[in-house]
Order: structure tokens, then C-alpha cells, then sequence
């Protein structure tokens, strides 16, 4: 099953891995990255978030980001839970 589907439903050049990673790798030197980066964080599974994006990367920017309250609720909690431990 593509979970990226679930993040890019309305972007379907970006459900698959292999033209989204060079758009996101692209995107991290733009403002390009916040939208990347909200998609993910409102749409997309943990595991999904975590495969594309640093715990770091999250936490710098998530006060930057128009989240819903439930998904900024949600990681802050993913913050104070994994972003203490080295490695992540």
C-alpha cells in the first residue's frame, strides 16, 4: 500500500518515493520545505514523518507551521517523547 497517497492525494506527482525525495531534498532550501513538511505532519503516518524527516527538523520548525491543534498537539507529544535520544 502507498501512504504516500495519504499525505499527496491531491498531488499525485508526489506519491511516489522516487519524484518526491529529489522534491523534498530540493525544497529544504526553499519555503517549499514548510508545506513539505505541514502535509506530513497533518497527513501522514509517524512512521512516514520519521522516514523523510529528523525529530530536529520538527521541533526547529513546528511553531513556524499552520497546524491543526490536534496535529501540533500530537507533536509536541512526538517531540518530548523521541527527541531526546540520541541517534533518532
Amino acid at each position: 500500500m502507498n501512504y504516500l497517497k495519504a499525505v499527496f492525494w491531491d498531488y499525485p506527482q508526489y506519491t511516489e518515493e522516487q519524484t518526491l525525495v529529489p522534491a523534498l531534498e530540493q525544497s529544504r532550501r526553499s519555503s517549499l520545505f514548510y508545506w513539505f513538511l505541514t502535509r506530513f505532519l497533518e497527513h501522514g503516518r509517524v512512521i512516514d514523518v520519521f522516514r523523510y524527516f529528523r525529530i530536529e527538523e520538527i521541533a526547529e520548525n513546528l511553531s513556524r507551521l499552520r497546524l491543526s491543534p490536534y496535529a501540533n498537539k500530537k507533536w509536541q507529544r512526538m517531540i518530548e517523547v523521541y527527541g531526546n535520544h540520541p541517534g533518532r
